[in-house]
């Protein structure tokens, strides 16, 4: 699947790429209207290069910061995303996420953001808030240190991917793939060498309803370019991608 990923300096990215092993295609070049854009065949997918955004067709992501609060919330809705979890069941105690879902949990992640950090991307169709992807340092998220199955590997600094949320309408559309790769993107612009995530795998071929496959299914990992590294649960894979750390978001 190809899809079109917004790189900061793209010269530099379409060199880094062709040293990784991708071919490039289309040699970076100026294109009206458009700007500065290449092809390249990375090895685990087509990707569409050019410089000041991300975008797949009218898609485009952008960090969740203070200005873009309430588009978060409209994406959540009243029932924050589910349940009253706000994306906040990883970040806390078991007892403090159950005692203040809901509002609580929404005045947490407000916080978390009034304050500078950045907890996710959302990913926008046409200027409306379609998607969202969590994403943090890993130990920002102490519940992956108590689960038996997910508990960290190593201890190499890494990035977790922790929460996919599509609106309803724009379910099996190709915008969650897309939030991994632009995550992955995000995260190396941020340092990031190392980057996980924690897929459900579906048991049978039909699919697993939204509210259970919020970490996403492996198929998703792979077509970003994750490899499966450890599997403590027939159904709970951890995925990994390696990563530069010189490319701005």
């Amino acid at each position: 699947m190809g899809a079109y990923v917004a790189v900061d300096n793209l010269d530099d990215t379409a060199r880094q790429e062709e040293e990784l092993d991708g071919n490039v295609i289309l040699p970076p070049r100026d294109l009206p209207a458009v700007g500065r854009f290449g092809v390249i065949q990375a090895p685990y997918c087509g990707h569409h290069l050019f410089h000041g955004m991300i975008a797949m067709s009218s898609l485009t992501f952008k960090p969740l910061e203070p200005s873009r609060w309430e588009d978060f919330t409209t994406l959540f809705g009243e029932r924050g995303a589910c349940g009253g979890c706000w994306c906040m069941l990883w970040r806390l105690p078991r007892s403090q996420f159950e005692a203040q879902k809901g509002d609580g949990n929404r005045e947490a992640m407000q916080t978390l953001v009034n304050a500078g950090e950045i907890p996710g991307i959302l990913a926008y169709q046409e200027g409306h808030p379609v998607g969202w992807c969590a994403l943090a340092p890993r130990e920002r998220y102490p519940a992956l240190a108590r689960s038996r199955i997910l508990k960290p590997l190593d201890e190499q600094a890494c990035w977790s991917i922790a929460c996919l949320f599509i609106d309803r309408a724009h379910r099996q559309t190709g915008i969650a793939t897309a939030l991994i790769q632009a995550a992955v993107v995000f995260a190396r612009s941020q340092g990031a060498t190392l980057i996980e995530g924690y897929p459900v795998e579906p048991k049978s071929d039909r699919p697993i309803p939204a509210a259970f496959a919020w970490t996403g299914i492996p198929k998703l990992f792979l077509d970003a370019g994750f490899k499966e590294v450890a599997r403590r649960s027939p159904t709970r894979p951890i995925m990994r991608r390696c990563i530069s750390s010189d490319q701005k978001f």
